[in-house]
């Protein structure tokens, strides 16, 4: 994924969730807001590290420690597949130049997804 590409969805994604949850704002102010940020980028890296390796299980590690870390701040499941959701959709309306690596992070946050909602029972 191209630099550009990346920016422009980890922005998209940032600004739909502090305008759907302002309580983060309250409750994690700027510095909560930047860790977001962050976090997506991880999210992306961490999705392309899978496609590299071929591993949709890398991903759900991933996901695993995430949810793991996360939670333990006050971040509950929901947001973090409401994250994933909103990485998915935002996905699906960018072309990358690579159709393969297109395909493999679209099928790896499909699998968190499914998974995600094991972790919060």
């Amino acid at each position: 994924m191209k630099k550009v590409e990346q920016d422009r969805i980890v922005h998209q994604v940032v600004e739909e969730i502090y305008a759907d949850y302002p309580f983060l704002w309250e409750k994690f102010g700027q510095n909560g807001r930047d860790r977001t940020e962050e976090d997506n980028y991880h999210h992306l890296d961490h999705l392309y590290a899978a496609y590299e390796m071929n591993s949709s299980d890398f991903f759900i590690d991933y996901t695993n420690w995430l949810n793991n870390v996360l939670t333990s701040r006050g971040v509950g499941t929901h947001l973090i597949v409401d994250n994933f959701e909103r990485l998915q959709r935002l996905l699906q309306e960018t072309t990358l130049a690579d159709e393969d690596e297109h395909k493999a992070m679209l099928q790896y946050l499909h699998e968190a997804l499914i998974h995600l909602p094991t972790l919060s029972k």
